[in-house]
């Protein structure tokens, strides 16, 4: 499949676990050539391969974090940060807390904020004041939401509160065994995401064919989040086979 039928550039590779080290080799990539960068990650269970070769590179390969800034894209709203389900525990569990991050440059939104609104505002000054992103890692929903921004989220938004749609949320639900998953997060926005200098999109398997598709082929659309990103001028769809079927039948 060539890139020059889209946009943005497409690679497709051959499984999750391919696509994890493709991530991965970006993520160090850019760390290796300015090892101060500011990269805004995801959670979720896409990104969990691309942590672990990172860890395994910063292991066997002194690959550093030290310098570098971190800010993640999403935190539920109401969640304290030493929850099992938090995202915050989410990115000690799976990459801060294994490699070797400056706790003082990792930024997670406090869940638990007195006022989510100056939340919101103070974590919108902190990317601002750090000079902005350098390179933005995403996932995508099954409804072509990018971080917590759901179908309908402006292209101009901010880091700001959302509600969470039902089948986000019944996508989530393993993550609190059973329990009631949280109807609000605290959300990166889409102005945000878009501003930063190199974004990189994964998806595996065929649940996310439909979002993917969308995503590249169907019209720049608020209804279609993810579609924002074709106007993107450095931005990768790195993609699994499974992840880009509903591509090739609609290139066939």
């Amino acid at each position: 499949m060539s890139s020059t039928e889209y946009r943005v550039r497409v690679e497709v590779v051959e499984d999750r676990a391919a696509m994890s080290r493709a991530a991965a080799r970006v993520v160090a990539a850019r760390l290796r050539e300015n090892p101060g960068a500011v990269l805004l990650l995801p959670t979720g269970s896409t990104p969990i391969g691309m942590y672990r070769e990172l860890v395994r590179m910063h292991r066997e390969e002194g690959l550093s974090f030290a310098r570098a800034t971190f800010f993640n894209l999403d935190e539920y709203l109401g969640l304290p940060a030493g929850h099992p389900a938090s995202y915050h525990e989410y990115m000690w569990r799976n990459l801060y807390g294994l490699v070797d991050v400056d706790p003082g440059r990792v930024h997670v939104p406090d869940g638990t904020a007195g006022d989510p609104e100056d939340e919101c505002e103070r974590y919108e000054v902190g990317i601002r004041e750090s000079g902005g992103v350098d390179l933005c890692v995403l996932g995508i929903g099954r409804n072509g939401h990018i971080g917590f921004n759901e179908p309908g989220s402006s292209f101009a938004s901010r880091t700001r509160v959302v509600e969470l749609s039902r089948s986000t949320r019944r996508a989530n639900a393993g993550d609190f065994g059973g329990g009631a998953v949280p109807k609000r997060a605290i959300t990166v926005g889409m102005r945000t995401i878009f501003e930063s200098r190199e974004i990189v999109l994964l998806a595996s398997g065929k649940n996310k064919a439909g979002a993917v598709a969308e995503a590249l082929k169907g019209p720049v659309t608020e209804e279609v989040p993810a579609s924002m990103l074709q106007e993107h001028p450095r931005a990768l769809f790195l993609l699994d086979h499974e992840a880009a079927s509903s591509l090739r039948r609609r290139v066939a």
